[in-house]
């Protein structure tokens, strides 16, 4: 259970903002380590004694306070043994650093303070984030299909306040082969650094608070290091990366040249599971062509999308435009005959962009087993079940592995008959116990696709 706890379930919309002032009497007395009539800045983190943290009070002044500790654990996914060196941050739904980073210990534990708007009292407000860790030789959590399960800081206890929960510890994937890989590290240098993605061929890191990063497990040789941040473009900067070295010093300046914004439209049809979807824009250079997903950076996402859409504050760079990426009854039309349905790349260089042909998007076929909901444990054999699309000749089921290479494939008219759902008996290699796998059914008509299966369910865990 705290396996999948660690490794499912969305982020949330953080409440509360940062705000600096004078520490009033009542700011921060009371209880949780508070001080008050001091002059402190929460943004700036001056004012507070050693150990304390300057934080926003519910009534618009700021105090000092102890800061909230989150405390977990980063281990390996399959031995279950501590990952030390690993880094954990905090993080809102839109990606953007709320603290700086822990460390982990050899053992793979770590505290991490996360600050949060308080009470009068000193209490911690509630204040949902997620959780992102990083480590050499390991893929990084989260990483699709695998998404992190939010925390709340109103949930903390004890004195000093600590927040402890399974879904602070976090389970990571060693990577098949990490020869020919070192990291790159340095500094985001803006008036907000965190949150900052940093990508390094192909890999990526996020800068904390105070803009510090690491990059880990980057291709040897000359890499090209870029900063993405809503409406903020920044200077790439060339370095040679050694295998099994941390090439240091990488300073990412932020420019004066503006981010701009990306338009167009989504057409929903024949959708009977959802109404409104989203749109993302992911790096290129991390998309996985076989699984159609990549990492967005922070803030670059269309809600709530029934027709026109518009992303702001795009910087520069090379992007492939996704819709309906995530879990809401709708995938994009996979039907290539028709237009509206291919994938989308572009390029941008300081101009606003309108697309000129609309998404399609359908609606998904729903996952009957392994992996409708949660991340599903199972055995062999195994049977891979979905909602039966009715207009289908037959189906093209694929399994994947967790890091999006393909492990098995068939095809057939997978039909059960009356109301049941499709399915087939897994009849390919043997899954590798304790690896996380992902299948997906995608329905044809006349050698035509027209549905599949959405493109963050059908995850599963083989034990």
């Amino acid at each position: 259970m705290r396996l999948t706890q660690s490794l499912i379930a969305l982020g949330v919309m953080l409440s509360g903002g940062v705000l600096s002032g004078a520490c009033g009497d009542d700011a921060g007395s009371g209880g949780s380590g508070g001080t008050g009539g001091a002059a402190c800045d929460s943004v700036q983190q001056t004012g507070c004694a050693e150990g304390q943290t300057c934080e926003e009070v519910e009534n618009g002044t700021t105090g000092c306070f102890a800061p909230v500790l989150v405390k977990g654990r980063v281990f390996d996914f399959v031995s279950d043994e501590g990952i030390g060196a690993a880094r954990v941050v905090a993080r809102d739904e839109n990606g953007a650093s709320l603290s700086t980073v822990a460390i982990s210990a050899a053992d793979g534990s770590y505290e991490l303070p996360v600050p949060t708007k308080r009470t009068v009292e000193g209490a911690p407000l509630s204040r949902s984030f997620t959780l992102r860790a990083d480590a050499a030789d390991y893929q990084s959590f989260p990483s699709a299909p695998r998404v992190a399960l939010p925390l709340d800081l109103a949930d903390s206890s004890g004195d000093p306040l600590v927040l402890q929960q399974a879904n602070s510890d976090l389970a990571l994937i060693a990577l098949e082969d990490t020869s020919g890989l070192g990291s790159v590290a340095g500094q985001v240098v803006a008036e907000l650094p965190g949150g900052t993605l940093v990508e390094a061929g192909g890999r990526t890191g996020v800068a904390d608070s105070d803009g510090q990063f690491v990059v880990f497990n980057v291709p040897s040789g000359s890499v090209e290091v870029s900063g993405y941040q809503q409406g903020l473009n920044f200077d790439p900067v060339t370095v040679d990366v050694s295998a099994g070295a941390e090439t240091g010093g990488v300073t990412l300046q932020a420019n004066d040249k503006p981010a701009v914004s990306v338009s167009g439209n989504v057409q929903i049809v024949n959708a009977m599971g959802g109404s409104a979807t989203s749109v993302i824009l992911v790096l290129e250079d991390t998309f996985v062509e076989s699984l159609a997903r990549g990492e967005a950076p922070p803030g670059l996402r269309a809600a709530n999308v029934t027709g026109a859409f518009s992303i702001e504050g795009v910087p520069d760079g090379k992007y492939v435009v996704l819709a309906a990426f995530e879990n809401d009854g709708l995938v994009r039309d996979p039907d290539t005959s028709i237009g509206g349905t291919e994938l989308v790349r572009l390029e941008v260089a300081g101009q606003d962009i309108a697309l000129a042909e609309s998404f399609k998007v359908t609606g998904a076929l729903a996952v009957e087993s392994p992996g409708a909901n949660d991340i599903e444990t199972v055995s062999e054999p195994l049977t891979l079940s979905w909602e039966d699309d009715s207009s289908e000749d037959e189906y093209q089921v694929q399994v994947f592995d967790a890091f999006g290479s393909l492990v098995w494939e068939t095809s057939g008219n997978f039909d059960q008959g009356g109301n049941k759902p499709a399915s087939v008996a897994y009849d390919g290699p043997a899954l590798e116990s304790g690896n996380l796998y992902q299948f997906r059914a995608t329905s044809i008509k006349d050698g035509v696709p027209i549905s599949s299966t959405e493109d963050l369910k059908g995850v599963f865990l083989v034990q």
